[in-house]
């Protein structure tokens, strides 16, 4: 791993920070790494060996936590940076007895980059990022050439990428960006999701909902 970037020491700043409040069980949730030196072991993480799925920018842990609920043989690991969103999918995760659950407050783009062990996940999701709708605040996305290639980077072969989102400039944005990067190939499966707190929201509302399921085509280097 090379010197330590922005995005590493913000990640490494969180680690001295003062736990949640939270109860023990809840506390067992947020997985706080030893360090970020080094890639994480899942074996650390989980009770047990199993296929691992990602939930980038996790939220609430609504999303999570039905996932993992309906999927019992594979873990799951929410990545997000606020604290109060992290606390929230403790709660959530405790209280429904997950122990396929795991937490970790951390930035995304540097999590992917330099913790995930490559060729290891089995699937990532990224519902309903910022979309930054202004052009000067394009540059602020989170999709970006160098993201995907994290993402394509943590992947197994053939693992699978799962976007949504509401905002039909950003899909078709991204579609250009899954295109130019020939990383990935539009997966066709019938496959359904639960929803997060945002596309309740948004089907509430009647807002169309974009969404990608994408395969990785090509082996990790």
């Amino acid at each position: 791993m090379g010197s330590l970037d922005s995005h590493a020491a913000s990640a490494f700043q969180y680690r001295v920070r003062r736990r949640l409040t939270l109860d023990e069980k809840e506390a067992a949730i947020e997985f706080i790494p030893a360090t970020i030196l080094e890639p994480l072991s899942f074996a650390d993480l989980f009770v047990r060996d199993a296929p691992v799925e990602i939930d980038i920018g996790c939220g609430d842990g609504t999303f999570l936590a039905a996932l993992a609920t309906q999927n019992s043989a594979r873990n799951f690991l929410g990545i997000e940076r606020l604290a109060g969103r992290v606390r929230s999918v403790c709660r959530k995760a405790a209280r429904l007895q997950l122990a396929n659950v795991r937490v970790l407050r951390i930035d995304a783009a540097f999590a992917l980059k330099e913790l995930i062990p490559a060729g290891s996940v089995f699937a990532i999701h990224l519902l309903f990022p910022d979309p930054w709708p202004k052009r000067r605040h394009h540059r602020r996305r989170t999709v970006t050439p160098d993201f995907l290639a994290a993402i394509h980077r943590a992947l197994a072969n053939d693992g699978r990428l799962h976007l949504a989102t509401d905002h039909e400039d950003y899909f078709y944005s991204i579609r250009r960006l899954v295109s130019d990067s020939a990383l990935f190939e539009r997966s066709h499966e019938a496959m359904e999701f639960p929803r997060s707190r945002f596309e309740q929201n948004f089907a509430a509302n009647g807002a169309p909902i974009y969404r990608l399921v994408l395969r990785k085509i090509s082996p990790v280097e």
